[in-house]
This record gives C-alpha cells, structure tokens and sequence, in this order.
C-alpha cells in the first residue's frame, strides 16, 4: 500500500516545534491540503496560521488526557492521516531514584498516548478509502541507552504497539509507518545533550513523505538511524514485516 500527501488532510501533534513543526512544513510543500495542528497551546502556532493561511487550523489537545484525545478526533473527522509526533523524554536510568516517576510521566505520553490516538481514530481512518497513521518512535526502541533507560522502555512499548496496528489495521487500508530517528537537532535533544553531530529535523519529515509514497512500515531516516537499519533490516523484514496469514 502507498500513501501521497499531495491533497490529503493531515493531523499533527506537537506540531509547534521540532519534528513536528519540520512535518507540517514537509506536508504543504508536498501539497497537504490542510494539516491540523494539535498541540497544547494554540498561541505556539500562530506563526504557521500567519504563514500558511487556511491551509493549518490549531487545535487544542493534551496526549496525556484521554478526554482531550477524544475530542481532537471529534473536530478533525475529514483527517486522511494522522502524524502520533507528541513525545516527552526524562532521564533516567533504571538504577535511579526518579526512574519510576520518570517511566509512568513517560508510558502516559509515549506509549498510552499512542493507543488512545489509535483507538479515537480508528473509525475516522477506517471510513477512508485509503488512509495513513505515522508513529514517531525512535532507535531508542530497539536498542536501551543507560542514561535514557525509561524514556527507551516507552519507545520500545510504543513499537510494540505501532506493529499492532500495522497487522490489524492491514484489511481497513490504512497504511501504517513506524519512524526510527536517531539524535535530530530539536530542542528535546538539546535539553537532554544529544545536540552534538544531531541532523536536521527535515531528513526525518522528508522522509515520512517518501516512506508512506513507496509504502514502507519502518523509516530510519538519519545518519544513527541509519546504521541501526543496516544491523536491523533482515529481522526486520523477515520477521517484524510480514504480516499474519490471516490478513
């Protein structure tokens, strides 16, 4: 299954910023429609409505209350994909006092976010012809970094998760990316000292485009991610991939 941008109407989280702020960016110069822009405080983005008239409408949401979920999907029925982008990063490894409170702040964003995401718009995509769901996840969940132990379980239980959905979203026509990014210069990197060699947020907004074009599942869009790929690619393919005979 493949997926162009062109004309579709798109939903963002964390859109003001980032990934999220180089996706939306990526999406109209490839001729999104409209992308909405969900985030927490609608002011974030008043730059973008400035910049790009009618063809972005803020929209309020907080992945972290269900509620809030709910009603983003309510007012965004027309999407044709959804772009899971919203995610938080405490550090903490597993031997440290904060790592518990750290891993709940985070399953509660990461990895409970995305399911509620899924679950709301399950019956918006489903209703499409064809349809897209991008979930930003990261090569911190294949592979644990020490000093970030918590924030790699949730990444690693929303991949999980992302490969759910791809097996059981196959027969409703939504296809469905799970993106792999390695040290990319926001600001979540900065605060976190991974700023130094981090590349561009545009490889990984340009290459979600590509990846949902030529219809893949993972993208590992940067020089890390990348080599992870490369270490990765035949389990991935032979194992993680192929979907259930059933489908």
């Amino acid at each position: 299954m493949t997926f162009q941008i062109n004309n579709k109407i798109a939903v963002v989280t964390g859109a003001n910023r980032g990934i999220g702020l180089a996706i939306v960016q990526s999406f109209l110069k490839h001729g999104a429609k409209k992308v909405y822009l969900a985030v927490r405080n609608t002011d974030s983005v008043q730059s973008l409505v400035e910049q790009y008239g009618s063809r972005v409408e803020p929209v309020q949401v907080d992945v972290a209350d269900p509620a809030a979920i709910k009603n983003l999907a309510a007012q965004t029925t027309d999407a044709d994909v959804v772009v899971n982008n919203a995610g938080v990063l405490k550090s903490a490894d597993v031997l440290d006092p904060t790592a518990e409170d750290a891993l709940n702040f985070e399953l509660n964003i990461n990895t409970f976010g995305l399911l509620r995401m899924a679950q709301a718009y399950q019956p918006i995509l489903a209703d499409k012809e064809k349809a897209a769901f991008v979930q930003l996840n990261s090569v911190a969940s294949i592979k644990n970094f020490a000093p970030f132990t918590t924030y790699s379980a949730s990444k690693a239980a929303a991949y999980s998760l992302t490969q759910g959905l791809k097996d059981s979203w196959a027969d409703h026509n939504i296809q469905v990316l799970s993106v792999h990014p390695g040290p990319i210069a926001t600001d979540m990197a900065n605060e976190a000292g991974m700023s130094e060699g981090a590349d561009p947020a545009e490889l990984v907004s340009e290459g979600i485009v590509e990846a949902l074009q030529s219809g893949q599942f993972h993208l590992f869009p940067d020089t890390m991610a990348k080599d992870f790929e490369t270490q990765y690619h035949d389990y991935a393919v032979n194992i993680v991939e192929p979907l259930p005979e059933s489908n």
